[in-house]
């Protein structure tokens, strides 16, 4: 496994993640508007938006986990059994830290 690439493909991601956060809090500091059926929308925009948030900050701590394991030389081995984390994995879930098996709950 190319843990080069891996780690540029998750920096990459952690990059975009980071502008896409910092687009979410622009989006959800602007000022509202006084009409009451457009603020209601707004509000709703606002929960999916801050789902979003959630999810992305997520994924950032995972790649950061990620990043650190490449780090450690651990990148690769699942965290909770030990065994080899397949390519065909990693290459779908870079940040993954964990085997098919151990994931599924097996």
């Amino acid at each position: 496994m190319d843990t080069k690439l891996q780690e540029k493909i998750l920096r990459d991601r952690w990059h975009e993640l980071t502008a896409r956060l910092r687009k979410i809090d622009t989006d959800l500091s602007r000022t509202k508007t006084a009409d009451d059926d457009d603020r209601a929308i707004e509000n709703e925009n606002d929960e999916v938006l801050e789902g979003l948030g959630q999810a992305g900050e997520d994924e950032l701590r995972a790649i950061d986990a990620a990043l650190e394991r490449i780090a450690k030389g651990t990148y690769g081995t699942c965290a909770r059994c030990g065994a080899k984390i397949s390519e065909a994995r990693l290459a779908v879930l870079p940040q993954t830290p964990l085997c098919e098996d151990c994931a599924a709950g097996k």
